[in-house]
């Protein structure tokens, strides 16, 4: 009885404690998208970065000259930390080589393969996580669009911060905000999984967009009549001018959704005692599924079943510094593929270094190795999707819809190829905590087996093609060779020793070209004719050849050539 009681009094203890806080929260975003072919002439043959740089005043997004092309007070160590961090094959697919002449505007050479865009008319996002809650405001860092040379896949990037928050309400940020759309609603009409509210916010405070999650009926609508989903107007409105592909918007630029309606995401979590976290809190945090109760963190029940959990820690964290020792002491990363987060102690003066610590690992070394893995996941999406829209504008009646199947099947084929030597990478990097967080997350992508998937359906689609187009050619040559052999025998028949049947060399010129006129179209009707039979007589000279028949089988098969319906 005494346990019991001391074990009540331990749970009352917990559910009055006051929430863990949150210092510091920083949340990145990064929204996989689908670019499809451009239907408009002028833009056909180029690049989607080009389209949106030709805008000018009428897109809001700018090229970025990035740190290692700008100025020079805008390279910082942090910005040497993260190029020594990678291979130098992959330095070269995000710096480029012999960039220092490089300037916006210019077209893919030596450049980097990777494109970046940025707005700076959105100031912060206040949001709202459920309906009464006290609106949050976040301030942005920077919104960024990602292009990647000869890859239609384009990423949004949204990155947040906020101070002293709790830790309940940075979980139901992190589980809320990064929605494209609604997941549903409740009996009331309030909107499931996502932010209540979100606001646009320009830097004097006024409402730029809004999100619209409540307007069931219109996401409903869109979905019956186009069967695709609808994009939340504040999500829709800041990827303007780039317009959902779906939507009744004019746009040059427009976008599919390419995976899960949830975006990737990151976080660093900068807290007063790390080690005070539950384990219940750490899977939370770690599957991203949002706060167990909006006011206080109690030590609750875990979110998931207890069997399913069993091997957490290794499965989902990575623990070479969850030790209270070090430059940052107790700081952890947790990863499900879709969501990298990092917890440390606010009180470490590296863990919250912006030029040198784990903050500024956070947003340049882990934030790439997390873009390289979503980008290569993407592709790979993007290349399946186009072998189903080529199988499903197949008609093998139609001539003209053959032909666009093969040359869409050969145009994957070939930009897989590309897509695997320019991008395709095993390791990024030979540094121990970049290299595990990275193979954390590929491994939870499942990219390896994603990638031979997709690898081997382009392949079988193109032997297929390969065979097909070899069964073609010889076909051809036996129909050749079938018209040939029986036009050698009226040759050989006609020409011996040049001897003519007909003795028309002296008669009138009217005459011989009459003549002429008469065998060139009984000739060219006889080769037709013949090329029509090339098949049955082929099989005729097969059973000709062939000594097992006897003289009765081999003229039965000489007969249907002539049958009707004998193929």
């Amino acid at each position: 009885m005494l346990i019991t009681d001391t074990s009540d009094a331990k749970t009352q203890l917990a559910a009055a404690a006051p929430a863990p806080a949150v210092h510091h929260l920083r949340q990145t975003l990064l929204w996989p998208l689908r670019l499809m072919p451009t239907a408009h002439p002028r833009h056909a043959h180029r690049g989607p970065w080009q389209v949106l740089r030709d805008l000018g005043d009428a897109s809001p997004w700018r090229e970025e000259i990035d740190e290692y092309t700008g100025s020079s007070d805008r390279f910082h160590e942090r910005h040497y930390n993260e190029f020594v961090s990678f291979l130098p094959y992959v330095q070269r697919f995000l710096y480029g080589d012999g960039r220092k002449d490089r300037q916006a505007g210019t077209d893919f050479g030596s450049d980097s393969p990777m494109r970046v865009f940025r707005r700076s008319d959105v100031a912060a996002v206040r949001v709202v996580a459920r309906p009464g809650d006290a609106p949050i405001t976040l301030q942005m860092v920077h919104v960024d669009l990602y292009f990647f040379f000869d890859v239609d896949v384009v990423l949004l990037n949204v990155e947040v911060g906020a101070d002293d928050l709790s830790l309940p309400q940075a979980q139901e940020i992190l589980y809320r905000f990064g929605r494209a759309y609604p997941g549903g609603w409740d009996a009331l009409g309030q909107a499931l999984h996502c932010m209540s509210s979100v606001e646009w916010l320009a830097a004097d405070g006024s409402v730029l967009s809004s999100s619209d999650a409540q307007q069931r009926e219109a996401f409903m609508s869109h979905v019956a009549e186009h069967r695709a989903p609808r994009i939340a107007a504040h999500w829709a409105w800041l990827m303007r001018p780039l317009v959902s592909d779906h939507s009744d918007e004019p746009g040059a630029l427009r976008f599919r959704q390419i995976e899960y309606y949830r975006m990737p995401v990151m976080a660093y979590l900068a807290l007063d005692d790390p080690r005070g976290l539950s384990r219940a809190d750490f899977v939370r945090l770690a599957l991203v599924s949002g706060a167990a109760d909006p006011v206080v963190s109690g030590a609750g029940p875990l979110p998931f079943a207890e069997d399913s959990m069993v091997d957490f820690e290794q499965r989902y964290c990575y623990d070479r510094f969850w030790v209270n020792a070090g430059a940052a002491p107790n700081t952890r990363y947790l990863c499900n593929g879709r969501a990298l987060i990092v917890i440390g102690d606010a009180h470490a003066e590296f863990f919250c270094c912006r030029d040198r610590g784990v903050l500024a690992q956070f947003r340049h070394q882990h934030f790439l190795l997390f873009l390289i893995a979503h980008f290569q996941k993407a592709a790979l999406l993007m290349y399946s999707d186009r072998l189903v829209e080529a199988l499903r504008s197949l008609d093998i009646h139609d001539v003209a819809s053959v032909k666009r199947f093969k040359r869409a099947i050969r145009a994957s084929f070939e930009g897989f190829l590309r897509f695997t030597h320019r991008y395709w990478f095993h390791e990024i990097s030979e540094q121990a905590q970049v290299r595990a967080l990275s193979h954390l997350c590929t491994t939870h992508l499942g990219l390896d087996p994603l990638y031979e998937e997709v690898k081997e359906r382009i392949a079988d689609m193109n032997t297929y093609l390969d065979a097909d187009s070899l069964r073609r050619q010889a076909n051809t040559v036996v129909r050749l060779t079938v018209v040939t052999l029986f036009g050698l025998i009226g040759t050989i028949t006609t020409g011996f020793l040049g001897m003519n049947l007909l003795a028309e060399a002296d008669s009138p010129l009217w005459k011989k070209l009459l003549w002429f006129g008469a065998i060139l179209a009984f000739t060219t009707w006889l080769t037709v004719y013949t090329m029509v039979k090339s098949k049955r007589l082929s099989d005729f000279i097969d059973a000709l050849s062939d000594e097992r028949h006897t003289l009765r089988t081999k003229l039965g098969v000489l007969a249907r050539v002539w049958r009707p319906g004998s193929d």
